[in-house]
């Protein structure tokens, strides 16, 4: 190899502590976005979860209540038809 392709520990351990602090900033980057992904699911997605699941709940009891209503009717229906 040429002079000008040799590369010294020196230079090549700068490169490599340089490299190292980049990737450092990056993955603080990237960590500072996934708090705030963590808070926006925190406080704006999971409470629609839980309103979506209430309202799903009071569904399901409506309609056991209906179901129950129906039910007894029928009844009332059948011993009249027979």
């Amino acid at each position: 190899m040429g002079k000008n392709t040799d590369i010294s520990n020196e230079q090549l351990f700068e490169l490599i502590t340089e490299m190292y602090a980049d990737i450092q900033e990056e993955f603080k980057d990237i960590k500072s976005e996934i708090r705030v992904m963590g808070a926006k699911i925190d406080h704006d997605v999971i409470p629609k979860v839980n309103s979506l699941f209430d309202g799903y709940k009071q569904n399901a009891e409506e309609l056991d209540r209906i179901e129950e209503e129906v039910s007894k009717h029928e009844e009332i229906i059948l011993r009249r038809i027979k």
